[in-house]
């Protein structure tokens, strides 16, 4: 519920002003800071804190997001939310990481999309609470409901978040935008960003297939560039396995990810229909563990 998570937000339009952590308090069915800016909840139970113009990157369409939806409800990505789970399950029983401003922790999810691993962090940290952000509209209709601790904004990552100061525990960030100046802000002293991003071997059968852009086998390079000047490495761990998938769920991967852009809907299932059944494909993804030290 948005309730759980209200004073982990701020005004973004004070914060653009003031560079403030000027907070926010729900009032009926609107975010109200103390400067009169206000921001009405969507009937879906999110709220856009996204003010001016977005990046020139889209958010998901609603094919896209049903097309996720459907694709992780299949399980397929079980292995990836239980590695999210238990590195998050792990930073809260760290007396270490413990926080002495406040008991109850935080998971930020960016670019969430649906909520989906979000929700398999929460259910492994009994009293935490969670933020589902994301620039999609269409996939914060579903992240608002995805757990009953989790609340959904609508924002730019690569923008100031509407996050407090030391807001999080820990940041999820899964094939998403890493902006390194936010998230040291926005991470507590001690927290840790979980990073899960794509090898060169990601669904590499899906793309030969379709003829869609193959993963920068230089992505960890990149991934490093962005953070390593604020967060410091401390873990980074390969997870690989096979899927295999029917000629309708290959086509699910593929609509749900960055080569919907660029294949349009009748071309992408010929050309999977073109390949035997089951379509055997790897899923290969690197979860690095970044912390704030400092």
């Amino acid at each position: 519920m948005l309730a759980d998570v209200v004073d982990r937000l701020r005004c973004p339009h004070c914060a653009a002003r003031t560079g403030d952590d000027v907070g926010l308090t729900l009032d009926g069915g609107t975010l109200r800071c103390p400067e009169r800016h206000s921001f009405d909840v969507a009937k879906q139970g999110y709220v856009s804190l996204l003010t001016g113009a977005a990046s020139a990157v889209p958010g998901d369409t609603a094919a896209m997001v049903a097309a996720r939806e459907a694709f992780l409800a299949g399980g397929h990505f079980t292995a990836l939310t239980a590695a999210l789970a238990a590195a998050t399950a792990a930073q809260a029983a760290d007396p270490a990481a413990a926080s002495p401003a406040s008991p109850v922790g935080c998971v930020v999810d960016l670019g969430a999309g649906t909520g989906h691993h979000l929700a398999g962090v929460l259910d492994a940290v009994p009293g935490w609470v969670g933020v589902a952000a994301d620039i999609s509209g269409y996939a914060l209709r579903r992240a608002a409901r995805a757990h009953p601790r989790a609340g959904a904004i609508r924002c730019d990552s690569w923008r100031p978040l509407p996050l407090r100061t030391g807001a999080a525990d820990v940041v999820l960030i899964v094939f998403a935008p890493r902006n390194g100046a936010e998230l040291h802000r926005v991470l507590r002293p001690g927290g840790a960003a979980l990073v899960a991003a794509p090898t060169d071997r990601h669904l590499r059968e899906l793309a030969t297939a379709v003829g869609a852009v193959s993963v920068d086998p230089r992505k960890s390079d990149r991934l490093d560039a962005a953070l390593g000047p604020y967060l410091s490495l401390t873990e980074a761990r390969t997870h690989e396995t096979t899927l295999r998938l029917s000629h309708a769920e290959a086509v699910t991967a593929v609509a749900m990810g960055p080569a919907a852009w660029h294949v349009d809907a009748e071309t992408l299932a010929a050309r999977v229909a073109a390949v035997p059944e089951p379509v055997e494909v790897t899923v290969s993804v690197t979860l690095s563990t970044y912390r704030r030290t400092s």
